[in-house]
């Protein structure tokens, strides 16, 4: 025989690519295990099979019960990783420059995501420069569901920022796989769900900025136009809420009425329905702030 012709050895053990399609498929699939697989899990049975690799570095900054991230290793649906420790796929971080976008999908359909876990309390120590990637990105703006950062922009949990990440990109069966988890997972979705829409109908990065611009713009034209009743110099003038407002010409139309009262009562209700329809939105709940660290988790 001869010994130097053995055939060359496989690099790293990596499969062969898939095409999206593909990947698209297998994420429906996985969805579809999970909702019928759920009861068995509950009774010890194994998770469905998660399509891409999930990782996260873990410093032990958070509570281990809470720990969102924690919770999705313990189910077997991602990987820890130590310091130094390469990650090929997309990595959320905070020393990035880019965006996510729905540009990334190759990326996380070939390698994954994965995710920083540390506390917002102890940035300054966190050894981010030891937990490497090649395709560092950033999360746009969104809201936080999870009950520690509830309505706050940008302070995602693990959980939320794989989740915000995969719908970015086109895969929101495998965010719905992930959130399902947690009692409050679908709250998240919700409260983001026109933002994650519009980010994933982007195609590259400049035009999530863009979306995300527009928004916090809009949201900051809303809170200018907001007027304080009780502001003497705002040049405004304003009635009592709770009474009908008087003028000559409501004050002649009730004397000529025969049914006053049924007339008062009519005028009443619009203050009604005025104070019932004073209604916020979700996503605008809370401080506008920069998005540049909206990967960072926190639980």
């Amino acid at each position: 025989m001869e010994r130097g012709r053995r055939a060359a050895p496989r690099r790293g053990g990596r499969r062969g690519a898939r095409s999206l399609d593909a990947f698209a498929a297998d994420a429906e699939a996985a969805l579809r295990a999970c909702l019928e697989g759920e009861g068995a899990a509950e009774r010890g049975g194994s998770e469905a099979k998660f399509p891409c690799p999930l990782a996260m570095w873990e410093l032990g900054h958070c509570d281990p019960k809470r720990c969102t991230g924690r919770k999705l290793a313990r189910k077997g649906l991602l990987r820890t990783l130590r310091l130094r420790q390469r990650f090929p796929g997309l990595v959320l971080s905070p020393l990035a420059t880019e965006y996510v976008s729905p540009a990334d999908r190759h990326v996380i359909a070939q390698s994954g995501i994965a995710v920083i876990d540390c506390s917002w309390a102890k940035l300054e120590e966190t050894p981010f420069k030891r937990m490497r990637g090649s395709h560092l990105r950033l999360l746009p703006y969104l809201v936080a569901a999870n009950p520690v950062n509830y309505g706050r922009p940008c302070k995602l949990s693990c959980v939320e920022a794989f989740a915000a990440a995969f719908c970015i990109v086109g895969f929101p069966d495998l965010a719905t796989i992930l959130l399902r988890k947690f009692k409050w997972g679908k709250a998240f979705i919700d409260l983001n769900k026109n933002l994650l829409e519009k980010y994933a109908a982007c195609h590259c990065q400049e035009e999530v900025l863009r979306v995300e611009k527009d928004f916090l713009a809009s949201v900051q034209e809303t809170k200018d136009e907001e007027i304080d009743p009780f502001d003497v110099d705002s040049g405004k003038e304003f009635s009592n809420p709770n009474r009908p407002i008087n003028s000559p010409g409501l004050a002649q139309s009730n004397e000529e009425s025969e049914e006053d009262s049924d007339e008062e009562s009519e005028e009443d209700t619009p203050d009604d329905a005025t104070e019932s329809s004073d209604e916020s939105s979700p996503e605008d709940d809370g401080t506008v702030v920069a998005a540049t660290t909206a990967n960072k988790s926190t639980i």
